[in-house]
């Protein structure tokens, strides 16, 4: 057994100078900021390694440090404003309705809507702290052939130079099953390591020495209240081989070692969700730290790349190299500024499996759900408190756990729609006066369930709907009547308050959604006001055609609430229809109304394209043709999140081409980290972020999703094969990808055309259709079972 671990260590440790071009991200510098630094992580525990020389830099992260507390968010009048603001929608008045909703149907106090909520109640996730090492070496030469990469393949990162002819090693990983970062120091000469590591954060922190080789760092948030929130603590300890190890004034003094290892473990004393214990978050640092810094570095570094690769192995996609020239041997920033993606599909590889990657390490069983930024921050005080927004973001972030076979990745993220519940119960009476539960575009650690501070953008019911459709999915991908027995409560608590809260508009006799927001745009009324406040988007129609269709079924397969499923049938045909307007496009009001911007990154009206099922190129040719028109005047450039969302569209349009363009725009050099809303957004950073900008994860998981959609899709009753292969990728392959109804699919293409397919049943009842272009094939497969289709699509 010992052989064996070994030999996965040096496997993993291997592998890394292999520097693959699909799976290896690679920078010739030191990072300057943190767009230019290494990711790694195990759901819990972050790291942002930045490579410095002289002075090196880790960012740490703990997905449970937020500031803030619990609040009374909800305004206890909201109420009895809803009919005067109903009546004017219904009047055509939305300005009015709109200061009416701003007046007394936002949020009690500031929530984040504008980024700010790190010093109030609703809070902010915050970095942890730095690890700093302060270098001190005998030669003083500049460093050359330095190299700082990530192996995507282990999640380890490695950084070398060469100083005064010595070479220096930097290895750091993530592990999950011993929640420690681990890091090994190394020189190619003996006693060369000397340098001085300290922890520290920008606020809120006091560190002390324990005994000679250890700092704890410990501290509170603040409550947002006046008072003290939750509590932390992270531990260093310091592990010499050679050399000598000493601790004063705050700091851990290395000189003259031949190897070191560091191990940094945390805790917080915040409890999912919503809650602070009282436990001793030192002594739980305290208890990882004892059991990660006992054992041998290779047995660490061989049980964490076997953890992780049991994730990131399920899927593998191959495209054959097509470059001319040398762009893949280039470091990972030069092949973005490349721009040349049609001559380096290893560089879409890369980004796919970079995805994979970061939903990996960002979001595992009994964790916080990933954030905006994952769990990655180096700040106090990040871009929109790096929160759960609800209207699109948090969504994307999961789009790819199940199409890429990574369900389990999942549990955070239904475990918190769960959490929602009881909050956004009191939410839905106190606005809505409403049965069920309701949340609205800003969320927290903290259960916050409130409209926004602002009617142009807060004013979302229908993203509880949206949520709810990742438990749906899931279902439908797993077949796992367990899993759907425990959330049909939610499922049809959500359905409860859309029952209870839809009101009929004048002209059609529809029922719809009042008041709401097509999420963040607006639109000029007939007076050449503009406004965004209105009755019944097209978004909440298709996601409440949806809701209720899969609370009608889930009655169906669990044998209750018929009576409840009735009542669903009879409002789901009184919905409004998505519609085409005039012009050819889709409507995203139930009016045709002016948009003041006509290309704006929201393309929520098309939502029933992707993720939704309700629109496709041959069940509803004329509403894929209207939403084709609906994405041309949209336009291909935006910010990161929105291009990939066009990306997965594109995709179920069945347009190869077009998607690989948007491809190419995510895969630009990004223009700066400032907010941008605009069409000069978008694009990716140095190491592989996302930028909205600045940077934003959602795009690295949309742009993932959207790849996979490119080449199997199953929405349709039927898993489709290569329905949106571009012709940049004339061949390839890829393996473990999954389908709804519980089927693995593994596919091989050449010169364009379906090469071999084989369909595995892992979960469903095994009875299949598969489509690839106008030929469909149908297989009944017990679980467990396989069958190769080459003969049947020759």
């Amino acid at each position: 057994m010992k052989k064996i671990l070994t030999l996965l260590a040096l496997a993993a440790t291997s592998s890394i100078f292999a520097a693959s071009p699909d799976t290896t991200v690679w920078l010739a510098k030191p990072a300057k900021n943190f767009m230019e630094s290494t990711p790694l992580g195990n759901g819990r525990l972050g790291a942002m390694d930045f490579g410095g020389i002289e002075n090196e830099r880790v960012a740490l992260n703990e997905d449970s440090l937020w500031s803030g507390s619990v609040q009374n968010s909800d305004r206890t009048n909201a109420a009895a404003a809803l009919p005067e603001i109903r009546r004017l929608l219904l009047a055509g008045n939305n300005a009015e309705a709109e200061r009416l909703v701003n007046k007394n149907f936002t949020c009690a106090g500031p929530g984040s809507g504008y980024g700010h909520g790190k010093d109030v109640a609703y809070g902010s996730y915050e970095v942890l702290g730095d690890l700093r090492l302060n270098f001190q070496y005998a030669s003083t030469n500049e460093a050359t052939d330095y190299r700082r990469e990530l192996d995507l393949t282990t999640a380890t990162a490695r950084t070398e130079f060469l100083r005064g002819g010595v070479k220096f090693t930097r290895e750091i990983f993530v592990s999950a099953l011993d929640q420690a970062v681990v890091m090994r120091l190394t020189a190619a000469q003996a006693g060369q390591l000397t340098f001085d590591a300290t922890l520290d954060r920008p606020e809120r922190f006091k560190t002390e020495i324990v005994g000679n080789d250890e700092l704890l760092m410990s501290g509170a948030m603040t409550n947002g209240a006046g008072g003290e929130g939750v509590k932390y603590a992270a531990r260093l300890k310091v592990r010499n081989t050679g050399g000598k190890i000493s601790a004063a004034a705050g700091k851990i003094s290395v000189r003259g070692a031949n190897e070191v290892l560091l191990f940094v473990t945390a805790a917080t004393d915040y409890e999912r969700f919503a809650k602070v214990s009282r436990r001793d978050v030192a002594a739980a640092a305290a208890k990882d730290l004892k059991v990660a810094a006992k054992k041998k570095y290779s047995k660490l570094l061989a049980a964490h790349a076997k953890d992780y690769q049991s994730f990131y192995n399920r899927v593998k996609l191959d495209l054959p190299v097509t470059s001319k020239n040398d762009v893949t041997t280039k470091s990972t920033p030069e092949r973005i500024a490349a721009k040349d993606l049609a001559n380096d599909s290893a560089l879409a590889v890369l980004y796919f499996n970079f995805g994979r990657y970061l939903l990996i390490s960002s979001s595992r069983p009994g964790d916080m759900p990933a954030n905006l930024q994952g769990i990655w921050v180096d700040t106090t005080s990040p871009p929109w408190s790096a929160d759960y927004h609800l209207n699109v973001n948090i969504q994307m972030i999961y789009w790819p756990a199940e199409v890429c076979n990574l369900t389990e990745l999942n549990e955070p993220l239904f475990a918190y729609i769960e959490s929602l519940q009881v909050p956004g119960a009191v939410t839905a009476k106190k606005y809505y006066g409403a049965n069920g539960w309701v949340a609205h575009v800003l969320a927290n650690a903290w259960g916050f369930t409130s409209p926004g501070e602002s009617a142009a953008w807060g004013l979302t019911p229908s993203d509880a709907a949206w949520l709810c459709h990742h438990l749906w999915e899931h279902w439908k991908f797993t077949g796992d009547r367990e899993f759907l027995k425990r959330v049909y409560p939610v499922l049809r608590g959500s359905a409860e308050f859309f029952a209870d809260t839809l009101i009929e508009e004048p002209s059609h006799k529809w029922l719809v959604t009042s008041p709401a927001n097509s999420p963040e745009n607006a639109f000029k009324m007939t007076n050449g006001q503009t406004a965004h406040v209105c009755l019944g988007p097209t978004l909440d129609n298709q996601l409440l055609r949806f809701l209720f269709n899969a609370c009608i079924e889930s009655s169906e397969i669990l044998g209750v609430d018929k009576t409840f499923a009735a009542d669903l049938k009879t409002k789901r045909d009184r919905l409004p229809p998505t519609r085409i307007g005039s012009d050819g496009r889709v409507m995203e009001w139930l009016e045709e109304y002016q948009e003041p911007e006509p290309t704006h990154r929201h393309v929520s009206h098309l939502w029933g394209l992707y993720p939704g099922d309700e629109i496709s190129p041959t069940a509803t040719p004329a509403l894929a043709e209207a939403a084709r028109k609906s994405l041309d005047m949209r336009g291909d450039k935006s910010t990161g999140w929105a291009t990939a969302f066009r990306m997965a569209l594109w995709a179920r349009l069945h347009d190869g081409d077009r998607t690989f363009k948007l491809l190419q725009n995510l895969l630009q050099p990004a223009g700066g980290k400032g907010t941008d809303y605009g069409g000069s957004g978008g694009g990716t950073y140095p190491n592989l972020f996302d930028a909205h900008p600045p940077f934003q994860i959602d795009g690295n998981f949309g742009g993932t999703a959207a790849i996979a959609e490119m080449l199997v899709q199953s929405q349709a009753g039927e898993i489709e094969l290569l329905p949106a292969l571009p012709s940049a990728w004339p061949d390839g392959k890829v393996s473990g990808l999954r389908a709804r109804g519980g089927c693995e699919v593994g596919i091989k293409w050449k010169d364009g055309k379906l090469a071999s397919v084989t369909i595995k049943n892992v979960s469903g009842d095994g009875h299949v259709k598969v489509r690839y272009g106008s030929k469909v094939v149908e297989l009944n497969l017990k679980k467990g079972e396989a069958e190769n289709l080459d003969a049947a699509f020759q």
